[in-house]
């Protein structure tokens, strides 16, 4: 298990880092509506628009934001001024860069290990004493993505189903580097990643 992880559940992560995370993840997030919102703007036919629609309009994560915000005293304003770090970026800049070179295959694949990972983590992690880190953890625990996953899930299922062996590859390698950001994630939060410039 990461160290953010580990610290997080045994209560020991420093709050800075955790707050630092918090804002970091929503800068994230809307950059993954973006892209979500791009993929809608992709589907092939009303019925794949339609089940793509309830991805984009439900964030379903910016109630615990709001709820961890609070919490950490943090204010919106301060939220959306604040600056994406390094691998946050490039995170951010891979997502909406598989949506629009690699077509709705390539950005799908490239969305899906967010919610399955945090989906993943709230199955394995124990419940913190930290009281803040508890609300963090008792969403994903309580099955906060669940039906994002299976959603998310089904659709790159079906795409790679009907792609050719390219772009099967492709999908594949932006599912793999997504995964990897997510690990590098949690370092910068750890770090408290700058700019080094």
């Amino acid at each position: 298990m990461h160290h953010f992880l580990s610290e997080l559940q045994d209560g020991n992560l420093p709050v800075e880092k955790f707050r630092y995370y918090i804002l970091q993840d929503y800068l994230y997030l809307g950059a993954f509506g973006r892209a979500a919102a791009a993929a809608l703007a992709q589907a092939p036919d009303t019925e794949s628009a339609v089940r793509l629609l309830k991805r984009v309009t439900t964030p379903v994560e910016r109630p615990l934001h709001g709820a961890l915000f609070d919490a950490l005293g943090v204010s919106e304003e301060e939220a959306e001024a604040s600056s994406p770090s390094p691998t946050n970026l490039a995170y951010m800049n891979h997502i909406e860069v598989s949506m629009d070179m690699g077509g709705l295959a390539c950005g799908v694949a490239a969305l899906l290990p967010c919610p399955r990972i945090y989906h993943e983590v709230g199955k394995i992690l124990e419940e913190p004493s930290h009281p803040i880190y508890k609300i963090w953890q008792s969403t994903y625990a309580e099955g906060l993505l669940e039906a994002s996953v299976a959603a998310w899930s089904e659709f790159v299922d079906e795409l790679a189903e009907d792609a050719g062996p390219d772009i099967r590859a492709l999908m594949e390698e932006a599912y793999l580097t997504s995964s990897r950001y997510e690990y590098m994630f949690w370092t910068m939060a750890y770090n408290l990643e700058e700019w080094p410039a």
